[in-house]
């Protein structure tokens, strides 16, 4: 069965799953919202406003003009949040596809070849595994450079071992089947089985990691500019909760500041998690039961 004819299969299956339908909804709505970003916000993510009679935009509560009201510096923060999407998605597909695509082949080799190839590949994977994640992608920030795409690499990093593991397991699993033998037996090299035969019957176990790595990539690039150490020049959702907690906007009452971004937050990771609940049914049909 080709890779197309799976993510067919699995797409059709999963359309009609209420999780799945959930998930993919909340990501193409923000997915709309990112593209048309600059069509949507009225107001640029970190202009200083001023009202008609010359004062400063400052902690406005909501209202027509300001739907979110305004930041203590005078910024508009429905603005922000509508940019913020755009790091959002960029971070969270840009990490979940280089974690996937590292774990599954790193999976697909080690589970296949075995022997020092397994055991080089695993112990790799283990020292990524003890190494805690956002120290991590603090160090490297903070070496590097607080650029969005640093905060990337280093989830990259330290994110796949988690997909590789399991995929090896089902890879051991599958590698023992009578169609491999077959295909052995027909003269098959060992790539060929490996891509051809084992690679598209990991397809949606792979999908299940991307769709959580999507989750952790956001919250994980939060957690690094609500800490100071992303992008300075780019407005993002824990950006927005690091300024609102330097301007003490829960003591001011400021809630039209800090709740909007994190509400998106949990929406990203909760769209994640329903796309992950829908795959594992999916994958282990025992858990409908």
């Amino acid at each position: 069965m080709s890779a197309t004819t799976v993510v067919t299969v699995s797409w059709r299956r999963q359309a009609r799953d209420p999780y799945f339908i959930a998930g993919i909804s909340i990501y193409l709505a923000f997915l709309l919202i990112a593209v048309f970003a600059d069509q949507i916000a009225p107001n640029a993510p970190k202009d200083i406003l001023f009202l008609d009679n010359g004062s400063l935009a400052n902690a406005l509560p909501p209202s027509a003009q300001f739907p979110l009201g305004t930041t203590t510096s005078g910024c508009d923060i429905f603005s922000q949040l509508v940019h913020g999407s755009q790091s959002a998605l960029i971070v969270g597909i840009s990490a979940a596809f280089v974690v996937v695509s590292v774990g599954t082949l790193v999976g697909l080799l080690a589970g296949y070849f075995g022997g020092f190839v397994d055991a080089a590949l695993m112990r790799i994977a283990d020292i990524a595994l003890g190494i805690p994640l956002l120290p991590f992608v603090i160090v490297l920030a903070a070496f590097l450079g607080p650029t969005t795409w640093n905060v990337v690499l280093a989830m990259s990093l330290l994110l796949w071992p988690n997909s590789a593991r399991i995929i090896r397991a089902q890879v051991l699993s599958l590698r023992e089947r009578a169609y491999i033998e077959a295909a052995r037996t027909a003269g098959s090299g060992h790539f060929r089985i490996l891509f051809h035969h084992i690679a598209p019957n990991i397809l949606p176990l792979a999908l299940l990691f991307g769709s959580i790595a999507i989750g952790w990539a956001i919250l994980t690039e939060a957690s690094v500019s609500f800490l100071g150490f992303a992008d300075p020049d780019t407005t993002t959702w824990g950006f927005m909760l690091q300024d609102a907690y330097v301007s003490q906007a829960l003591s001011r009452g400021l809630y039209n500041w800090f709740v909007p971004p994190g509400i998106c937050i949990v929406l990203m990771v909760s769209a994640g998690f329903f796309i992950s609940r829908s795959y594992e049914q999916f994958l282990f049909p025992r858990l409908r039961d």
